[in-house]
């Protein structure tokens, strides 16, 4: 060892030990502690457009608040993502309307099958010649 190691040794041991960096707090998630209803808070931004379109569906839905509404809306979501709901408000509505517009379908293919087929018919009589339009006329309305 030389001099000069012995050197920076010796101020090494003489200056006091610097305090352990630790990692920075992480930011709050928006997220308070539970409140006496066993709920906690959370924070969300919405545009102005959002904010008043909120406000308008939670007053309409009867709700207290706008955050009532917000809280329900989030659970539902989830309720969504999980594919826990109801089926009749969803897709049976959804399959409701696609049955009645086969029906509508059905019923529109069958008028114009009839059309057609007296279409046909009304041009092949005439063809023969035994239709009531080549009648002759004998002035009476």
């Amino acid at each position: 060892m030389t001099v000069t190691h012995e050197q920076e040794r010796a101020s090494n041991r003489a200056q006091p030990q610097a305090a352990p960096v630790t990692q920075p707090e992480p930011k709050s998630s928006g997220i308070s502690k539970p409140g006496s209803d066993g709920r906690t808070g959370m924070f969300v931004r919405l545009s102005s457009d959002d904010r008043e379109r909120a406000k308008y569906w939670s007053g309409r839905h009867g709700f207290a608040s706008v955050t009532d509404y917000v809280t329900e809306a989030v659970l539902e979501k989830i309720q969504r993502e999980n594919l826990d709901y109801d089926l009749p408000t969803l897709e049976i509505a959804r399959l409701n309307q696609l049955v009645d517009e086969l029906k509508a379908l059905s019923t529109n293919q069958a008028n114009l099958e009839r059309v057609i087929t007296q279409g046909f018919d009304s041009i092949i009589s005439l063809t023969r010649g035994d239709t009531y339009l080549l009648d002759p006329e004998d002035g009476e309305l």
